[in-house]
């Protein structure tokens, strides 16, 4: 019966264990009895108060801001470069060890550099964040070119697709499962970074809210923030990419198919 309401019902599912999930923390709370280990509720009540000052919506859209656009040039630039060392064995040549360098590249040092080199600005924080995420995006759309389908591609040639044509209906589509899975791990990954450049170099924003909080030694507003932003980055889950992934990611490229590209 429980394995039923998992499959017809997961939503059930998942709402009770974060129902179960919110009275352990609530029960261990009490038991502490430790302003530094406060329970749900306590956490939930400093919430409620900081949207209530509008503090909390203020700081969570300057971070949303700043997720938004480093996203969306990480993504340009990594699909952009990906799309080139996987169609060409040249650029892929030139442009590998730099990807190695990025993708090796402790985040922290990154940030540090940048606000070094350019001042805490926004620029440099925005771009710490978009240099961070670019090169796991570039890897994964030229892994996805190179298993573009050869017979899929050979047929746009017979029925003399243009290169537009060619890429919109028969590239793209077989690239969305790894645009998406770039996509998941993407906003994954920039969503913790931006928090840590936040505290580090900026003056809004919720990793400054944490960062103030922290040296206030005040664990019941680090936590409030943290949760909401949480709260957050779970409903675009659910609202917004899930239903994108099930809509555009129909079918995947086999291993048979696999190719790549000399």
């Amino acid at each position: 019966m429980s394995r039923a309401l998992g499959d017809q019902r997961p939503w059930i599912v998942r709402a009770l264990s974060i129902l179960v999930l919110l009275l352990l923390w609530e029960g261990a709370g009490r038991l502490a009895a430790n302003p530094l280990a406060p329970p749900a509720s306590v956490v939930l009540a400093a919430m409620a108060r900081e949207v209530a000052s509008g503090a909390l919506p203020h700081h969570v859209g300057i971070t949303l801001a700043r997720v938004a656009a480093s996203f969306t040039l990480a993504m340009a630039l990594g699909t952009a470069l990906g799309l080139a060392m996987g169609w060409w064995r040249t650029v892929d040549l030139w442009l590998d060890s730099a990807l190695l360098l990025l993708l090796n590249l402790p985040a922290l040092v990154l940030i540090v550099l940048l606000y070094v080199w350019f001042g805490l600005t926004e620029a440099a924080a925005i771009t710490a964040v978009a240099l961070n995420k670019l090169p796991t995006t570039a890897v994964t759309v030229r892994e996805g070119v190179r298993a573009l389908d050869d017979e899929l591609l050979e047929m746009g040639r017979a029925y003399r697709l243009g290169r537009w044509a060619t890429l919109r209906h028969v590239i793209l589509p077989q690239l969305h499962p790894y645009l998406f899975a770039a996509t998941r791990s993407g906003l994954s990954l920039i969503w913790k970074i931006v928090l840590v450049v936040e505290l580090l170099g900026r003056s809004d924003g919720v990793g400054f809210q944490i960062q103030v909080y922290f040296q206030l030694f005040d664990v019941t507003h680090i936590l409030a923030y943290a949760l909401a932003f949480i709260l957050i980055v779970q409903v675009l889950e659910w609202a917004i990419l899930q239903p994108l992934e099930r809509r555009f990611v129909r079918w995947r490229v086999g291993p048979d198919h696999a190719r790549r590209r000399q």
